[in-house]
């Protein structure tokens, strides 16, 4: 079990230090499949160009990593993010989720 939080851990550090750098080609590529299609879908450009017009600050430090068997939550210092495992490793299938109260999160990147 602390090999798959350390997974996802290790995806998380991708993720955001790829967003922190702008290099959203590397930040597409953690993202899931349904995630980029969403996300290209609803921006009408191809992915990389979708998050860099998307404004996604990047989260800060890992507090808390959360696996339940193929799904994942990343607790960072100012964003939630959401993962899955696929045969090519854990993917981000939401990022910039809030906290909602007696509601589910609240995602601005979230695949169909």
């Amino acid at each position: 079990m602390a090999e798959r939080r350390d997974d996802v851990r290790d995806t998380t550090a991708v993720f955001e230090r790829a967003l922190g750098e702008g290099a959203y080609d590397r930040v597409c590529a953690v993202l899931a499949p349904a995630t980029v299609e969403e996300l290209e879908q609803q921006a009408g450009s191809p992915c990389a160009r979708a998050m860099s017009e998307e404004s996604l600050p990047p989260g800060g430090p890992v507090r808390r990593t959360d696996v339940y068997g193929n799904q994942a939550r990343a607790v960072l210092s100012s964003d939630t993010l959401f993962l899955s495992h696929f045969a090519s490793g854990w993917k981000v299938v939401a990022a910039g989720c809030e906290p909602r109260p007696q509601e589910p999160y609240r995602c601005r990147i979230k695949g169909g």
